[in-house]
């Protein structure tokens, strides 16, 4: 269940973000670092008796002057309990995590959608269909929702029509196509490397900037570029992807969130000798 617990509301500009927990779940830990050997990636992510790991369903919240973004709506609750426990879930709605954190889930106006894989748009609609957030708009990639309506065989399985069809039968999407800055200081950010046009999150003043990183990154495990997940369709895409926004990063002193991480929200990092190294933990 989400806690709110140690949590802090960072500005950047006139945005105020805070993190929203919506649960865990948890995954194959081989399949979630890919070549990396079991002795490296179980240094930060331990697993258990089944080989997984636990993982966190971070989402988050950009309030502005005029419009409320929720990023990401977690898993949801359409799973049956055969898939809640393969998945290791424990999760709740998007607006119930809203509340839990002190949140009126009616102020959201947006919910931008970094892709539509099952941990991510599970929780856009209900098992009847309908909107979780019906007052929002949902924000999506055109390629995205293409992809997810007739997805590779290699990660069809992450797609579930239930979760994003209704969305688009009630006209409830912005449909976007490449970089976009919806409002001034928030842009869109598309990358191809772990599914097509799935977009990051980047929120900046000029002087702080953060990167929602979804599954670019999804926990700060994942900092060394070649630790990439076996779920990506294009792990070298993913590679250069990710070299080139951690070097970003490193350079210009950003906080990267991490969607995924089970214990750590956000944190900056820097180059080190095998890629990037996690420097420190930003409270948000």
């Amino acid at each position: 269940m989400p806690n709110p617990q140690n949590q802090g509301v960072l500005q950047i500009g006139p945005y105020s973000l805070q993190s929203i927990p919506s649960g865990t779940f948890a995954l194959d830990g081989g399949s979630m670092f890919g070549v990396a050997p079991r002795p490296l990636w179980e240094k930060t992510n331990t697993p258990d008796d089944q080989n997984r790991i636990d993982l966190g369903m971070r989402l988050l919240l950009i309030r502005g002057p005029s419009r409320t973004y929720l990023i990401d709506t977690g898993i949801g609750d359409k799973f049956n309990d055969k898939q809640n426990a393969i998945y290791k879930v424990n999760a709740v709605m998007p607006d119930e995590a809203l509340r839990a954190a002190g949140v009126d889930p009616a102020g959201v106006t947006d919910v931008i959608l970094t892709h539509l894989h099952f941990d991510h748009a599970g929780g856009a609609t209900r098992a009847d269909g309908s909107p979780s957030l019906p007052q929002a708009r949902y924000h999506i990639q055109h390629e995205q929702l293409e992809w997810a309506r007739e997805p590779a065989w290699k990660d069809r399985g992450s797609f579930r029509p239930d979760d994003f069809m209704p969305l688009q039968r009630e006209g409830q999407f912005t449909i976007h196509s490449g970089r976009t800055e919806i409002e001034d200081g928030i842009e869109l950010l598309p990358v191809d490397g772990h599914t097509r046009a799935m977009q990051l999150v980047k929120v900046s003043d000029g002087d702080t900037t953060l990167l929602y990183c979804a599954d670019l990154v999804p926990t700060r495990g994942h900092l060394r570029p070649p630790f990439i997940m076996s779920y990506d369709n294009e792990p070298l895409k993913t590679l250069e992807e990710k070299q080139h926004l951690l070097g970003l990063a490193a350079a210009e002193d950003w906080i990267l969130f991490f969607e995924h991480d089970a214990s750590c929200a956000a944190g900056r990092i820097r180059r080190g000798t095998r890629g990037f190294d996690f420097r420190e933990e930003v409270t948000i």
